[in-house]
């Protein structure tokens, strides 16, 4: 059993350590509120200017659907966007993102896809560790600024970036790989498709088509779709990198709250032992007075 003068220090340590679990979940609190704002707010903005692109590619029909964003590119490769965190103490988040990922993959390999053919972008230092680890093509990793320091411009340059290659020929598909935020315990990792701009249900696109052509149009539809289009795919990235953020925060939070509630845990036992054993010491030595006394009588 460890001596009073082991527990008094592993108390300090255990001490030490919930000081810094509850800084870090404080900061990683007060972050996850900034960011779940920016995420909640946009997604009005994001509903709404993707029911606009429905409703207007269904006023243009085939001439909406014929174009190259709306067709599988000309290459047989795939481009994926991964989003994961620079660092861990997490929990979860990584793990989770990275089995969804595998996910991908096989359902990849399935049709048709080898591993070889799979280029990634990536935002965090995870993600890329990971597949660099893992052997997977990381076409670029995009390390500057910082992903907590990323606004819409620079989500729209990784848009951009990525409409350009799907363009040009070198994808015939693109995927964004995130971690969508769905409440502040729930929190899905998610590869959805980016490019070809896949069309919705034909109910969803005939109700939008109708609330379109209830108002005028100025100037007409198929410069207001043009101008919109890019636009789409910009806030399409923005709300993935906003709701990847959100939720790392979200799971950093719940992680650094339960490990600070274990090293409390772990704080009242060993001061309960520390208790019992300073206890016995001291009636060790009262037996000892008592017994000194008694045999000098």
């Amino acid at each position: 059993m460890a001596s009073i003068k082991e527990l008094r220090l592993r108390i300090k340590s255990v001490g030490n350590i919930k000081q810094i679990t509850r800084a870090m979940e404080m900061v990683a609190s007060t972050k996850l509120r900034r960011f779940q704002d920016r995420a909640v707010s946009s997604r009005p903005y994001a509903e709404e200017i993707a029911a606009l692109v429905q409703g207007l590619a269904g006023v243009l029909g085939s001439e909406a659907t014929d174009r190259p964003l709306f067709n599988e590119g000309a290459g047989e490769r795939v481009c994926v966007l991964l989003v994961t965190s620079d660092r861990g103490l997490c929990g979860a988040y990584n793990t989770n993102l990275f089995a969804e990922l595998e996910r991908f993959i096989a359902e990849q390999g399935a049709a048709g896809v080898s591993e070889e053919q799979l280029d990634f972008y990536v935002y965090g230092r995870k993600g890329y560790s990971y597949l660099s680890k893992r052997g997977l093509n990381v076409e670029r990793f995009l390390v500057e600024p910082p992903l907590e320091s990323v606004d819409f411009s620079q989500a729209a340059q990784t848009s951009n970036s990525l409409v350009s290659t799907f363009l040009s020929g070198s994808y015939k598909r693109v995927f964004l790989l995130y971690t969508a935020f769905e409440s502040m315990v729930k929190y899905v990792p998610r590869a959805v498709p980016f490019l070809p701009i896949e069309e919705e249900a034909q109910e969803d696109e005939a109700a939008a088509s109708r609330a379109v052509s209830d108002v005028i149009l100025e100037p007409d539809p198929e410069t207001i779709f043009d101008h919109l289009l890019p636009r789409h795919l910009e806030v399409r990235v923005y709300n993935a990198l906003l709701e990847s953020l959100t939720s790392e925060y979200a799971s950093r939070r719940a992680s650094m709250k339960a490990a600070t509630d274990a090293a409390t845990d772990m704080q009242g036992v060993l001061k309960g032992q520390y208790n019992r054993l300073r206890q016995e010491g001291i009636t060790k030595e009262l037996l000892d007075i008592v017994g000194g006394v008694e045999a000098l009588k």
